[in-house]
């Protein structure tokens, strides 16, 4: 996929740490958030002892946990939104969303195995192996399209390094 080099103004080491740890902070928030939002799923009407689970659950009461996927997304908002902000002024390569968007759909499929893995149920847990069976594979594609393009980007970097010193001398 071709893409046009970035129009970027020259960054110090300390403000490309920071666009790389505000990119992580978004990655890790999205699935805290998905987990926080979706709440605990129990079959309704048995006592939490009955239950089987695929993976048992903290004991985190419903509002605190509510309370962090609230917090993770607005984490998750603030940091899309200073990484848009630095790659309109052009501190930011936008191309490195073509990284952190498959990063976060990651996040987003953990996030929600996770709620389904530690739902109650009387029984199987169908739910989970489904999620096992598709968000598996679709994980594992999603990482290999970050990875892809994480190597793309980088030999056009280093091309577009060596032109430089070549035309310059």
């Amino acid at each position: 996929m071709p893409t046009s080099p970035a129009t970027r103004t020259p960054t110090s080491t300390l403000t490309r740490a920071l666009h790389g740890g505000t990119a992580v902070l978004l990655i890790a928030a999205v699935p805290v958030a998905v987990i926080g939002l979706l709440g605990q799923d129990d079959y309704q009407g048995v006592p939490r002892s009955e239950l089987d689970y695929a993976v048992r659950p903290p004991d985190i009461p419903a509002g605190r946990m509510t309370a962090i996927g609230v917090v993770a997304l607005l984490l998750a908002a603030v940091a899309t939104a200073f990484l848009l902000r630095e790659g309109r002024r052009g501190a930011v390569d936008r191309r490195r969303w073509q990284v952190v968007c498959p990063l976060v759909g990651v996040g987003v499929i953990l996030g929600f195995g996770y709620h389904v893995a530690t739902a109650g149920a009387i029984g199987a847990n169908i739910g989970f192996g489904l999620v096992i069976l598709f968000g598996g594979p679709l994980v594992v594609a999603l990482l290999v399209v970050a990875v892809a393009r994480e190597q793309a980007l980088r030999a056009a970097a280093s091309v577009g390094h060596a032109s430089r010193h070549v035309t310059a001398t």
